[in-house]
């Protein structure tokens, strides 16, 4: 067997069309790394794909021609026998009594050869909600300033927002992935390169709020505090060498003489989320002691190993271990009471959570998920009229070989991780769900090859988490999408990502109108990745990209025109006010069921949270809210907000709901 045709075998797509219309055909070296990257996973016989059966339908699979008739198969739950049966053609009809959940189906034909099979039982779709049509306040947590924070956003602040969203009338507050990422590399603060995708970033945490932070240590953390300068960007280092120390110090107070209830509560946290906490804060210490790369630590650490990690607790690391799952739990208690805030204040949606595409390939994720993430395979995308050159994102994502091979139980782990505590999230790049595009590390961004990827199967789980968590999930579907594609998501539940910057005619550049959108979709004016409001009215971004040497992709000509044809769409809805609240007003009017509002544009902000394709240009992540907390209600148009969100969610005082 060829290179190209083992490719084939693995759903390695050799040749692609890229986005501005060019043929890619990859070349063999590239191909050869990416093949060998690939985790070794038996080859399909009877069935080329997972099956996958709707709850109370009887699904159906088409077996291959190898089959040697007739064959028998059964459906295990663990050792369980659950159904069995037998085909005499190439049809088969699975029962419909099985209920949710996942299986191995064990395939035997006439000539004894067998096939293991995984084969998932969903919910006919995804949570649907059980909100109508409803608006997010969307927040750059980290950005948030306030009298009381170590120089970063935290999970009070997030309390104050969710109060000022649910006085606004919002049914919820939407923040970038809250994942962990490295504590000793605090200048690495992208919330979507993370170490982690199961934890959570332990700076967000309100150090003073914890029981163990005792008075004195508070007045000391204070003086610490007033070191780290509050101006518009975020100093991590800064924030990292005074935070860090403050939990260190908690949680020495906390070993010395724990409270016999909190104690009880991290035994129970430390129980709840066993293996994988163990494995993290293990993990961790690991790190941290070895200094280098996972995979150039010593042979017997180089993979998880549950009893290794029960060696390693009783060992001289045991005490860094502990402190790694009490940082955890704080960072995790105090975010179950921001969702808890928002419920107790009739809030629909809560917490509306991203999660990144991939993972950082030297952090906890691949190294506990080494046959399911491909380490030397970089996620990106392919050359585009915005992107003439592709993109390398520098992140590690699933491959479906390994998926199959661990019966798609780390990609389970990461929703529940997002789904914990979220009424709704958002799947960052689902387009890579049915096909990823991957880069060879060593490789430039357009010697990629798409990798096909067990779309179905992945969907069928996102509905079964989504249903057990009462969590909407939400598909970020930009880009070049394939056709049928998000007929496929529908189908399923998963809602559509709709930004109005992009959904204008391609060639004459008329916004569609209000119409247009689909009621199971979250529509936006823009995202973190784009300008704000203001700074798109006002050409900021392109002047700023041209003076940094960057192509912005848009011409001023360009620029006008789109702005010319946003004060059509809006008065030809009849909307008399030409600023972002008639923007909101256009938004609000559409059918989907959920708005999502920037707070950037309603402070009437000129710089974006990120741009893509900069590094050091630019404060990505970093930039600091030019208000206080306290003074951000009175800065909104709290009555032209109102009026162009009547008719979504509801008017609330929060005085009332105390």
């Amino acid at each position: 067997m060829n290179l190209y045709e083992k490719a084939t075998e693995l759903g390695i797509q050799t040749e692609f069309f890229d986005g501005q219309g060019q043929r890619h055909v990859t070349d063999a070296a590239a191909l050869k790394l990416i093949i060998d990257a690939m985790p070794v996973r038996a080859p399909h016989r009877f069935l080329d794909h997972v099956v996958v059966v709707r709850l109370g339908e009887h699904g159906q699979s088409e077996l291959t021609d190898a089959v040697a008739f007739p064959l028998q198969w059964k459906i295990r739950a663990g050792v369980e026998i659950v159904a069995q049966g037998s085909a005499e053609q190439r049809t088969v009809t699975w029962p419909s009594t099985l209920s949710i959940g996942s299986y191995h189906l064990d395939l035997t034909d006439a000539s004894g050869i067998s096939e293991d099979v995984p084969l998932i039982v969903a919910p006919p779709r995804a949570f649907g909600g059980d909100f109508d049509r409803s608006w997010i306040l969307a927040v750059q947590l980290y950005g948030v300033r306030s009298p009381r924070n170590w120089g970063v956003g935290d999970f009070t602040d997030l309390e104050r927002l969710i109060e000022l969203a649910a006085d606004l009338g919002a049914d919820g507050v939407g923040l970038n992935p809250l994942h962990a990422l490295f504590d000793d590399r605090p200048s690495d603060c992208s919330p979507y390169s993370p170490n982690s995708r199961l934890f959570l970033n332990p700076l967000y945490i309100d150090v003073e709020k914890l029981p163990e932070y005792s008075t004195p240590d508070v007045a000391a953390g204070r003086a610490e505090r007033s070191s780290l300068g509050f101006g518009d960007t975020i100093d991590y280092t800064a924030v990292a060498d005074a935070k860090w120390p403050a939990l260190r110090l908690a949680f020495e107070n906390f070993r010395r003489n724990p409270q016999p209830r909190r104690r009880a509560a991290f035994d129970e946290f430390r129980r709840q989320r066993a293996p994988l906490l163990s494995r993290f804060a293990c993990f961790e210490a690991l790190r941290h002691r070895l200094a280098r790369p996972w995979w150039e630590w010593p042979d017997d650490l180089q993979h998880p190993d549950d009893a290794r990690c029960a060696q390693l607790r009783e060992g001289p690391d045991a005490e860094d271990i502990e402190f790694v799952e009490f940082v955890q739990w704080c960072a995790d208690d105090q975010l179950r009471n921001c969702h808890e805030r928002a419920a107790g204040l009739g809030m629909k949606v809560g917490l509306y959570l991203d999660v990144a595409v991939g993972v950082q390939s030297d952090g906890f994720d691949a190294w506990n998920e080494q046959v399911a993430i491909s380490r030397h395979l970089s996620v990106g995308a392919p050359p585009d009229q915005l992107n003439s050159a592709g993109q390398n994102w520098g992140l590690a994502g699933f491959n479906a070989a390994g998926l199959e091979v661990t019966s798609f139980e780390p990609y389970r782990q990461m929703l529940r991780a997002a789904m914990r505590y979220a009424g709704a999230i958002r799947l960052d790049h689902v387009l890579g769900l049915n096909r990823l595009y991957l880069v060879p590390s060593g490789f430039a961004a357009d010697h990629g090859v798409y990798v096909k990827m067990p779309f179905e199967a992945l969907l069928a789980i996102a509905a079964q988490e989504s249903v057990a968590n009462r969590c909407v999930v939400i598909g970020e579907d930009l880009g070049t999408v394939p056709d049928g594609f998000r007929e496929q998501l529908a189908a399923w539940g998963i809602w559509s990502y709709r930004v109005m910057m992009f959904e204008r005619h391609f060639h004459e550049g008329w916004f569609f109108g209000v119409d247009h959108y689909l009621p199971e979709a979250l529509v936006t004016f823009n995202t973190h990745d784009l300008a704000t409001y203001a700074g798109w009215h006002s050409f900021a971004d392109l002047h700023f990209k041209r003076g940094i040497g960057m192509d912005p992709g848009e011409s001023d000509d360009a620029r006008g025109h789109a702005l010319t044809m946003l004060g059509h769409a809006l008065r030809f809805h009849g909307i008399a006010r030409d600023d972002f609240y008639g923007v909101v007003t256009f938004l609000a009017r559409t059918r989907s069921r959920l708005l999502a509002v920037a707070l950037e544009d309603l402070l009437g902000l000129t710089d974006q949270p990120n741009i893509p394709g900069t590094v050091n240009e630019h404060p990505n992540w970093r930039r600091r809210l030019p208000l206080a907390i306290d003074e951000i209600a009175a800065a909104i148009d709290r009555p032209a907000l109102q009026a162009a969100t009547a008719g979504r969610g509801k008017v609330r005082s929060v005085a009332q709901q105390d």
